[in-house]
C-alpha cells in the first residue's frame, strides 16, 4: 500500500511539472537603401515591440545605404541612417554590397560613429584601414543565448556587387566554406541565426548545406517572403526593398529544468507593413526633418509627360542622356544601375535623378568595334547577375537558353532603324566606370574617363529636354 501511495504521489508530481518556457523577439529589416522617410514609422514599431518584449533584438541584414540623396551626399556620406539606427536601436548589421560604395576609408568611418555591431565572417580587412568588423556575436536575452554570424555576397569578381576600387585592402571568402567555420557556435548558443546578405536562393541553398543553422535572416534579391519559408527546418526570412515591410521573427524555448539546454520548439515570422505606420517618433521625426533640410535637391529639371513603370523606361532614359551629352553612339547602363522602375508625370528633381543614379559613377567613352561592343553587352550580363543591361543608339534581340534562362543562346544588335549592325566598324561608346570595370571581354580600348559622373549627364539632358516622353520605350527585347 505504501508503494502504491508513493508512486501515486511521484505521478502527481509528474504531471504537475511544467517545462520552463521563454520567447526570443527579433525585428528584421533588409535592403533600407536609405529610406529615411520611413524610419520614423520604423522607430515606432521597434519602440512597440520592446513594450511587449524588452529584450527585442534589432538586426539588419545589410545595404542600409545607397538610395537618398540626402543619406549618400551627406558631408559623411550614409551618416544620417547610422544615426537614425543608432536612435532606433539596431543590435547588428550585416554587410551589404552597398556598404563598401564609399570605399574602405568611408566604411571605417561608418562603422565607427555606429552603436551597432557590423558582423561579416567572410570580409577581411587591413589593419591599417580601422574597419572593425566581428565574424560573430553572441546576445544574452534573459538568459538565452542567441548567437550570429554575418555574411556578404560575392559576385562573378569574387568580390561583392559594388566597384571594384572600393575594395582596395579588403578580401572576401566563400560564403558557406566560411560560415561553416563555425559550426562551433551550435554548442556555445541556444539559437543560431545567419545574418545574410546573399539572396534568396542562396540562403535556400545554404540551409541545406549548414543545417546546423535555426535561422537564415536574409537580404540582397528584395524577395518579398510571407512571413517565413521553412527549408530543412531553418527559417528563412526577407522582404522587398525601401522599408516597405519587416519582419517580427518568435522563436521559442523549453526546457525541463535548470540543469538542461533549451531546446527550440517553435519559430514563426510575420509581415509588418511599414506604411501602415504614421511614425509619431517626435526624436527620429526631427532627426530626419533635419537631414532632409536641402533644398538643391528639389531643384525640378524637366516635365515627365507621361508616368513610367519600368526599369527599361528609366534605362533608356539614362542611356539617352549618356550619348547626347557626350556625343557617343552607343550608351549602355547596367541592370542594377537603374534604382527603381517608376515615376509619375509631372516634376523630375535633382533628388530623383540622384535616388535614379547613386554611385557617383564616372562616365566612360571607348572607341571599339561592333563585334567588341556585342561582347561587352554579354559580358556585362554575366557579371550582372545574368541580367541584360539597358541601352541606347542600338536595339538588342537577346535570345535565352529554354533549359537555362539565365544564358543567353543568341544576341542580336541592330541600329535604331532595324537595319544590320557592322560588326567590324568602330563605335564612340559610353558608359558607366562600374560597367567598364566588370566587363572583361577582350576589347582594343579600355575606355576613359570623362571627369563627369554619369549624374551629372542626366541633370544635364534633362535640363536641356525640359519635357520627357519614355513611356513604353523598349529597346531589349527578350526571348
Amino acid at each position: 500500500m505504501k508503494k502504491l501511495f508513493t508512486l501515486f504521489v511521484a505521478v502527481l508530481l509528474t504531471a504537475g511539472a511544467r517545462a520552463e518556457r521563454k520567447e526570443v523577439h527579433i525585428l528584421s529589416g533588409n535592403d533600407m537603401h536609405a529610406k529615411l522617410e520611413a524610419m520614423p514609422a520604423l522607430a515606432d514599431i521597434a519602440d512597440s515591440l520592446r513594450t511587449l518584449y524588452p529584450g527585442l533584438l534589432v538586426f539588419s541584414a545589410g545595404d542600409n545605404r545607397t538610395g537618398d540623396p540626402l543619406n549618400d551626399m551627406n558631408e559623411i556620406p550614409a551618416y544620417p541612417m547610422v544615426a537614425l539606427m543608432n536612435q532606433i536601436g539596431f543590435n547588428a548589421t550585416t554587410l551589404g554590397n552597398h556598404e563598401f560604395d564609399s570605399g574602405p576609408h568611408g566604411l571605417a568611418r561608418l562603422i565607427a560613429l555606429s552603436n551597432f555591431s557590423y558582423l561579416c565572417c567572410n570580409a577581411f580587412a587591413d589593419d591599417s584601414l580601422n574597419i572593425h568588423l566581428r565574424p560573430c556575436k553572441t546576445f544574452d536575452v534573459e538568459g538565452v543565448r542567441v548567437g550570429v554570424v554575418g555574411a556578404v555576397q560575392l559576385g562573378t569578381h569574387g568580390t561583392p556587387d559594388s566597384h571594384p576600387d572600393n575594395f582596395h585592402g579588403i578580401r572576401f571568402t566563400p560564403v558557406d566554406e566560411t560560415v561553416a567555420q563555425y559550426e562551433w557556435m551550435r554548442k556555445q548558443n541556444d539559437v543560431v541565426i545567419l545574418l545574410s546578405h546573399n539572396g534568396y536562393e542562396s540562403d535556400v541553398a545554404t540551409s541545406a548545406k549548414l543545417p546546423w543553422l535555426d535561422l537564415i535572416i536574409g537580404g540582397h534579391t528584395h524577395t518579398q517572403l510571407n512571413g517565413g519559408e521553412m527549408h530543412n527546418n531553418i527559417l528563412i526570412t526577407q522582404n522587398v526593398n525601401k522599408l516597405k515591410k519587416v519582419t517580427h521573427i518568435t522563436v521559442a524555448l523549453e526546457r525541463d529544468s535548470d540543469s538542461e539546454p533549451w531546446r527550440i520548439v517553435e519559430k514563426k515570422a510575420e509581415n509588418i507593413d511599414v506604411t501602415k505606420h504614421q511614425g509619431r517618433s517626435k526624436v527620429v521625426k526631427d532627426m530626419v526633418r533635419f537631414f532632409s533640410d536641402n533644398p538643391t535637391f528639389q531643384r525640378v529639371l524637366a516635365q515627365i509627360e507621361k508616368p513610367l513603370s519600368t526599369y527599361e523606361e528609366l534605362g533608356c532614359l539614362m542611356c539617352d542622356a549618356f550619348i547626347k551629352e557626350t556625343g557617343s553612339d552607343v550608351g549602355i547602363e547596367n541592370y542594377g544601375g537603374v534604382r527603381y522602375d517608376e515615376h509619375p508625370a509631372g516634376d523630375f528633381t535633382v533628388s530623383d535623378v540622384l535616388r535614379l543614379d547613386p554611385f557617383g559613377n564616372d562616365a566612360v567613352v571607348m572607341e571599339i568595334t561592333g563585334k567588341e561592343l556585342r561582347d561587352m553587352l554579354l559580358s556585362c550580363c554575366v557579371n550582372d547577375d545574368d541580367q541584360f543591361p539597358y541601352v541606347s543608339g542600338i536595339t538588342c534581340d537577346v535570345e535565352r537558353d529554354k533549359s537555362n534562362p539565365r544564358v543567353v543562346k543568341k544576341l542580336t544588335v541592330k541600329t535604331l532603324d532595324g537595319k544590320k549592325f557592322d560588326l567590324k566598324k568602330k563605335y564612340k561608346v559610353v558608359t558607366n566606370s562600374y560597367v567598364a570595370s566588370i566587363c572583361d571581354a577582350p576589347r582594343s580600348d579600355q575606355g576613359h574617363s570623362i571627369n563627369k559622373k554619369t549624374a551629372d549627364l542626366i541633370i544635364s539632358f534633362l535640363e536641356h529636354e525640359g519635357r520627357l516622353d519614355y513611356q513604353g520605350k523598349k529597346r531589349i527585347m527578350e526571348h
